[in-house]
């Protein structure tokens, strides 16, 4: 019984022991299992959130104040720099507007890759189409681009309302078609196009679009020559004694030129290759009082952006908006590859980025503007560098899946 004693315990230990060892390793198990779940959590996290970026509204967030980081390029020392848009060149001394980086609510954007976009780019055109502000957004692109091409490799040269950079060592072209109405108008010289009257041919297009035909991105922009309460519309030749003219009520003109633009793209445009974007209205701040000014005042003298969330100027038309997305979406219910950038409201907050006396006008200002600079403020384009890099910014996260 003494021995039976001795052994039971014995037996028991052992017992305890394995099954201690047991409970262990199921426990280390379990551990390593909740460990590695938490971290394939934050993994899936940081890979659907911040770093999926296709899954991301990149137009709905914030601008948020950094000092610590730099634009994307030196202004001064870009080529291809406009004098409407180098604030820096003509007298801009706060430059604290540089510092104001766009915060997705829901991830980051990613940081621009120049060489990334170039490969993406290769044996390619991307062709910017439409009035000054997409010559604004193609200009910000070819500064960030320029500096990682060497200079024996890159080239610059115009023909007509066409103007062209090319990376040779990519045999990729940056291009901006001057095309303000898209269809055929009288403002189509891209210099001389101040015209006191304007009308367009609203069926023709031919002109300027024999000029996208075989590209492979096409960015188009058409807003700012159209806010007016009647355009002129021609039917026939220019010059001819048997064309028609009309007076046709805004909107409607302008959904009959975009139906003419979305006819010429399903005919002739390859939906299977060529990529479309369409860049929304670029905001004007021109009335001071919409954002808690005196009357009379603009964007002259503004050294912030607006804080109030949904800020929407009345110079932005929903309803022109409206249009472009239901012809957009008939180019997609026939199966082309187009987005919108919708950078409205995001630009609506930076009544503090643009230009307004800091650029060179093509018309010298009265003695009477210098005594009032904000009667003369430029406050539809915008600083380089400045807002639309950001849109060049989404655009490259859209052109490469990211």
């Amino acid at each position: 019984m003494a021995k039976n004693n001795q052994i039971v315990p014995s037996t028991w230990g052992i017992r305890y022991t394995f099954q201690s060892l047991i409970a262990l390793l199921v426990a280390s198990v379990l551990i390593a299992a909740i460990y590695v779940t938490e971290e394939r959590g934050r993994w899936l996290q940081d890979l659907f959130s911040s770093k999926n970026y296709g899954n991301c509204n990149y137009f709905s967030g914030r601008w948020l104040y950094d000092n610590h980081s730099s634009p994307e390029y030196d202004g001064r020392r870009c080529s291809y720099m406009s004098d409407q848009f180098a604030c820096e060149k003509f007298g801009r001394t706060d430059m604290s507007y540089l510092n104001w980086k766009w915060q997705p609510d829901q991830c980051d954007l990613p940081r621009f890759n120049a060489t990334a976009l170039l490969e993406n780019l290769r044996n390619k055109r991307l062709v910017y189409v439409g009035d000054s502000l997409n010559r604004n957004l193609w200009i910000s692109m070819l500064c960030m681009v320029e500096w990682s091409i060497p200079p024996e490799f890159k080239s610059f040269y115009r023909n007509g309302s066409k103007f062209t950079f090319e990376a040779t060592e990519y045999n990729a072209t940056i291009e901006f078609d001057w095309a303000p109405l898209l269809v055929e108008s009288n403002s189509d010289n891209p210099i001389n196009h101040l015209l006191p009257d304007r009308f367009v041919r609203i069926q023709a297009i031919e002109k300027h679009a024999r000029l996208w035909s075989d590209a492979d991105i096409l960015v188009f922009d058409s807003y700012l020559w159209w806010p007016r309460s009647k355009m002129k519309a021609l039917w026939g030749e220019f010059d001819s004694p048997e064309g028609i003219y009309k007076e046709v009520q805004m909107p409607r003109c302008y959904e009959m030129a975009l139906q003419t633009w979305s006819n010429w793209l399903e005919i002739h445009v390859n939906r299977s290759r060529t990529r479309v974007f369409w860049v929304s209205m670029s905001p004007t701040h021109e009335l001071g009082e919409e954002w808690g000014k005196q009357k009379g005042q603009n964007c002259y003298g503004e050294k912030e952006p607006i804080f109030e969330e949904g800020y929407w100027g009345s110079r932005s038309d929903p309803e022109m908006m409206r249009i472009v997305e239901a012809a957009l979406n008939r180019l997609r219910n026939i199966g082309f590859d187009i987005q919108m950038l919708n950078i409205t409201q995001l630009a609506e907050y930076r009544k503090d980025g643009h230009p307004s006396i800091y650029r060179k006008f093509w018309h010298r200002p009265t003695e009477e503007q210098l005594s009032d600079p904000a009667n003369y403020s430029d406050c539809t384009h915008w600083c380089l560098p400045g807002v639309p890099d950001t849109w060049n910014q989404i655009l490259y996260a859209r052109i490469l899946h990211l």
